[in-house]
């Protein structure tokens, strides 16, 4: 069934007459925007203030380019990572420890075999995959899933070759495991990327329990963490130099929660992040290494039950400010950032499978890396978007946790 997306959006997404400067949208032609009222219209579930204006809540956009979005596939098992293979097909991963291929026409493909045993329980599971950078002659798969470890579970991450007629993955072998482990199935992270050096960037959660949350802040720790490291698991050079007694070399960035998406933006490279906040308080962060992104000492979310999260702080010395957040909770997951002109007005925009939400955000975000407009696509869907990532097609591709499969693409 095709799916128009204008007619998908949530609240009155109306366009003002009035534009901003040229220089805010980060696009080779910048352009603004025009903006209506914010997409959030339910209450927040704080009073806190804002660091800087357009934070939160900032000014709905909305696509002009016809689009039509249709699931092409509806029988995958709880779907959680999705790439491109050279060829065009998707590489997707199964919480349950499957990988499997489907075509863009949406056939699915038997269970990829000779993956190691992952624990599925609670949020954990095959995580997020990656391509090396020379898959077209090496063939190698790097992943991310919850390994059963003494003292609990913790986020491990694997390497292996896909055989030559695509039935297995051969010499899988465990090349990091972020220590460490805990009596916890939640908040693993699970997002995997190369950047630019060829190393690996990996996201790890700090596992949600109260004894490991203030893990975060530990170097000594890889919970709550970007780690950068290479191909072999040990930590890449050029890392950052973190302070405090044996820290670990790997780290790139430190006071995480829960990373469910990082991305590469396409014209500057930086790095950028989803992070899920308590109750309010979801994040998106460009990453800078040696940054400290504050958790839990300052966060806009509060506690499930009501209460305050620490000393109620959202801001301290040190500690770096989310570039925008939601509150309510969308539990922002999978993300990728748009490339080309085949929706002209999306083009550099960041595009984030929401959990919670069950829609996909899209955030325009200027040349000062400030975001200037906010669009929800497929909301009357009514799915749990775990992934999304743009085809070598030039369309996008997203998972759901029900099993489906849409592409997204222009008329």
């Amino acid at each position: 069934m095709k799916i128009i997306l204008s007619t998908l959006l949530i609240g009155t997404m109306l366009v003002s007459a009035c534009s901003q400067s040229d220089n805010d949208q980060n696009t080779p032609d910048p352009e603004t925007p025009e903006t209506g009222p914010p997409v959030e219209t339910n209450p927040a579930n704080t009073n806190y203030t804002p660091a800087f204006s357009g934070q939160t809540r900032i000014g709905s956009i909305k696509t002009t380019t016809t689009i039509s979005a249709k699931p092409i596939a509806t029988s995958l098992t709880s779907p959680w990572g999705i790439t491109s293979l050279p060829d065009g097909r998707l590489l997707i991963t199964e919480k349950r420890g499957n990988m499997r291929i489907v075509s863009q026409t949406g056939t699915v493909g038997s269970p990829i075999t000779g993956i190691p045993t992952v624990n599925s329980e609670g949020q954990g599971g095959l995580l997020g995959l990656t391509l090396d950078p020379q898959f077209a002659t090496n063939r190698m798969i790097y992943w991310v899933f919850a390994e059963n470890a003494s003292g609990g579970t913790l986020t491990a991450v694997a390497k292996g070759k896909l055989s030559a007629n695509e039935s297995t993955i051969e010499n899988a072998t465990v090349i990091y495991r972020a220590n460490p482990a805990a009596n916890s199935t939640l908040h693993y992270g699970g997002r995997i990327l190369f950047d630019a050096t060829g190393n690996l960037l990996v996201s790890t959660g700090e596992r949600s329990i109260i004894e490991t949350r203030p893990l975060a802040q530990s170097t000594s720790a890889a919970l709550g963490k970007i780690v950068r490291i290479t191909t072999n698991g040990t930590a890449a050079s050029g890392n950052p130099t973190f302070s405090g007694a044996n820290a670990l070399p790997e780290l790139y960035s430190i006071g995480h929660r829960n990373i469910q998406g990082i991305a590469l933006h396409p014209l500057t490279g930086d790095l950028w992040q989803s992070e899920h906040g308590p109750r309010g308080g979801d994040e998106i962060n460009l990453v800078k290494p040696g940054k400290n992104y504050g958790w839990p000492t300052i966060t806009y979310g509060i506690e499930y039950a009501g209460q305050p999260i620490g000393g109620g702080l959202t801001q301290q010395n040190g500690l770096e400010q989310p570039t925008y957040y939601w509150d309510p909770s969308i539990s922002p997951s999978g993300m990728t950032f748009y490339k080309g002109n085949r929706v002209p007005e999306w083009e550099n925009n960041l595009f984030i499978g929401t959990l919670n939400g069950m829609h996909i955000v899209r955030l325009a975000i200027d040349k000062n890396n400030k975001v200037v407009g906010e669009e929800r696509l497929l909301a009357g869907e009514n799915q749990r978007f775990r992934d999304v990532t743009q085809g070598k097609d030039g369309a996008l591709y997203a998972i759901t946790d029900a099993g489906s499969l849409y592409k997204i693409d222009r008329e």
